[in-house]
């Protein structure tokens, strides 16, 4: 019998072992876009690469390795191989855009998996324990601590991302909960191994360098590009000649902070050329547009489309960026100033949010130069921009023209069909057909439409003449259902497939050595569990970014919520005397009404109805898949086992949520649904046979 005290300090163990692996898990995936170029667009695959070790070292519980131990060594080889591959710029298909990618080659599939196959690794020791302890304790009592745990984590990270990003501070926090979780010789010999971790990431590490909550920002001077600088001088918005600064993200341009009056530099030198240059590039909606009552902007950014409508005699602008860090560094960098002009009201929110709740009546509305670079969320791969580029929400933002008013959108060229797409997504969502203007780089496109159908645009504005696009490529238009401006059409890149292909190999190879012939029914019924689930977490961020935007602290609050919710079944189920296949009732009604209503037509009601509608249904089929999940947990025969059989099932599931590219989220539910009747299916026959799972 365990003595209560034990069961306690068990309790405290998993709690610290399943905070630290998901704060562990968080901080890589912020981290690691810092340190290798462009793993950002694959920063999901990190978390499927992290649930995969975690079950592999759960399913280890059972043997005599004690890889705890080596949680500092593995560590160190993580990071270490991280900062090797610190200059590799990763390749891409050519049925995707990835900014500033290189062409694929074997190297680059090589250094991706490599990243993927170790930073797995990391996490087998922390699932080992972690498997003990279920071995251990009384199966629900366990879930319960690693649940408590997994929350915490969450919310902790959420808050240290915000407000005290350091990856010095996150992994050496890491490491302190180890070194209290080891003792004697372990503790001693982990100290020089951590501290030289630490070193290198200090080494590594740029200390002018800002965390906002979605990039890794720097910001340098024009002439000085590989110089980062924490402040401007402090008479930067009254000394001639100001000097221009280039900010990056995750280690690329990103946009430029400068004044863009020509007047505030010495004429004919290259300073006053470049803002004439870069002038150019955001007075053009204004040239074609009449009205100056109210813009809107968004996707402000820097501030350049702003600068730019000031100076064309904006009396009102509503300037919208998502990212709060990148608002602070224009006030700071931008010897314009544009968003310290009165006629400015800057507005920190996701640009498909905002559209949804703005008044109507704008002269202009203008998309910026609006091209994220990273994933909003880690749960799946739609970029941080994927629903402002969809024909729903262009077609909301035409709504909010007056009469006279016009639509622009402005965009850095990347790819030879991303023209064709802009210009059909456009056309698609207005009903016409939209003046399509280039430069003679043929880099920058802008697309304007007028609401007055009787207004005919020039066909030469500035130094941009009207392009046309003669052989238009067959692309698909993204949708609120496949929000993928940057896929050319319906697929998964072969760069993913290769990522997933050799991911699946290593889960493979890694049960059949350590479950063998002990694989069974139960393995089977978690692992689907653990698949459904993934994917309706994967569901409920996708929605609820739809309904509110995506910014970090709505994927904050759903993962909160799931996880809130999945404890309230594990109390739910501490009550209940056995289980039922009745229980799939409930959980396959709720899924089925999730699948029969279309977002649409919730995205139509008012916000108190969204929000009522999200809090029935992202929580309701949480609550009754995690009463599934503990009742038959309670009866496993291998709880270490079947847990890491559920985490390798998430997986499995985070592999699926990639069909999206090729098929659409609306997919997702049908594949929740087979998932749970999968399931369901195991524990009847295994009923029927008389085994226990």
């Amino acid at each position: 019998m365990t003595h209560p005290g034990d069961e306690s300090r068990a309790g405290w163990q998993m709690f610290a072992l399943s905070f630290t692996a998901l704060f562990l898990e968080m901080m890589v995936i912020r981290w690691v876009p810092s340190v290798v170029h462009l793993v950002a667009y694959y920063a999901n695959l990190m978390l499927l690469s992290s649930f995969l070790g975690l079950g592999a070292g759960a399913m280890a519980a059972g043997r005599r390795w004690n890889l705890f131990g080596w949680f500092p060594a593995f560590l160190a080889l993580d990071i270490g191989m991280l900062l090797m591959d610190r200059n590799v710029v990763l390749g891409t298909s050519s049925s995707e855009l990835h900014f500033y990618a290189l062409p694929p080659s074997m190297l680059h599939a090589f250094v991706l998996v490599r990243i993927f196959a170790v930073n797995a690794l990391v996490f087998v020791p922390l699932g080992q324990r972690m498997g003990v302890l279920f071995n251990a304790m009384p199966r629900l009592s366990a879930y319960a601590w690693d649940l408590a745990g997994s929350l915490s984590g969450t919310l902790c990270f959420g808050l240290f991302s915000l407000r005290l990003f350091s990856p010095v501070l996150g992994i050496a926090g890491v490491m302190g909960v180890y070194l209290l979780l080891v003792a004697g010789r372990a503790r001693w010999a982990s100290l020089p191994v951590f501290a030289a971790v630490l070193a290198a990431i200090v080494w590594q590490s740029d200390p002018r360098a800002i965390w906002s909550p979605y990039y890794y920002i720097t910001v340098s001077r024009f002439e000085t590009p590989g110089v980062s600088e924490s402040q401007a001088p402090a008479e930067l918005l009254t000394m001639r000649d100001p000097p221009m600064y280039v900010v990056r993200v995750n280690q690329f341009g990103y946009h430029f902070d400068a004044a863009l009056d020509p007047a505030r530099y010495t004429p004919g030198t290259k300073k006053a050329n470049d803002a004439r240059w870069f002038a150019l590039h955001y007075v053009l909606p204004y040239a074609v547009s009449d009205g100056r009552d109210r813009v809107l902007i968004v996707g402000a950014g820097g501030g350049c489309d702003v600068e730019a409508g000031l100076a064309s005699g904006a009396r009102h602008i509503d300037a919208v960026e998502i990212d709060p860090a990148i608002v602070d560094v224009s006030r700071r960098f931008n010897a314009g100033a544009p968003y310290s002009d009165p006629r400015v009201s800057v507005h920190i929110d996701d640009a498909r949010s905002y559209l949804a709740r703005a008044t109507p009546g704008y002269d202009l509305v203008l998309f910026g130069f609006l091209d994220s670079q990273a994933l909003f969320s880690t749960m799946n791969n739609v970029r941080l921009d994927g629903y402002v580029y969809t024909v729903e929400s262009i077609r909301s933002a035409f709504r909010l023209l007056n009469d006279k008013g016009t639509l622009a959108l402005s965009f850095a060229m990347g790819k030879p069909w991303l023209g064709p797409k802009l210009y059909g997504l456009v056309k698609a969502a207005t009903g016409r057909e939209p003046a399509a203007y280039m430069d003679d780089s043929k880099e920058m496109l802008i697309l304007c439409v007028p609401k007055d159908p009787a207004v005919v645009l020039p066909v030469k504005v500035l130094k941009f003449f009207r392009a046309k696009f003669v052989n238009p490529v067959r692309v698909d238009l993204p949708t609120d259902d496949w929000p993928f401006l940057y896929l050319v059409k319906r697929t998964v890149p072969s760069d993913y497939v290769i990522a997933i292909a050799s991911l699946l190999v290593f889960s493979v190879a890694a049960v059949a050595c350590l479950r063998r012939r002990t694989f069974g029914r139960g393995d089977i019924h978690f692992g689907l569990l653990g698949m459904g689930f993934l994917l309706l977490e994967t569901k409920g961020i996708g929605d609820c970014t739809l309904f509110f935007g995506a910014t970090w602290f709505v994927t904050l609050l759903v993962v909160a919520g799931v996880l809130l919710m999945v404890i309230a079944a594990n109390l739910a189920a501490e009550r209940l005397k056995g289980w039922s296949l009745w229980m799939y009732a409930p959980l396959l009604a709720t899924l089925s009404l999730l699948l029969a209503v279309p977002r649409e037509s919730i995205l139509e009601l008012s916000l108190p109805g969204r929000i009522l509608w999200t809090l029935f249904a992202v929580p309701l089929p949480v609550f009754f898949a995690g009463i599934i999940f503990s009742t038959t947990f309670r009866e496993a025969s291998s709880p270490s086992a079947v847990f890491g059989a559920n985490l390798i099932g998430a997986m499995l599931g985070g592999f699926c949520e990639y069909l999206t590219m090729a098929v659409g989220s609306r997919s997702l539910s049908t594949l929740v649904i087979a998932a749970y009747l999968g399931s369901m299916l195991v524990l009847a026959t295994s009923r029927r046979l008389g085994r226990a799972i």
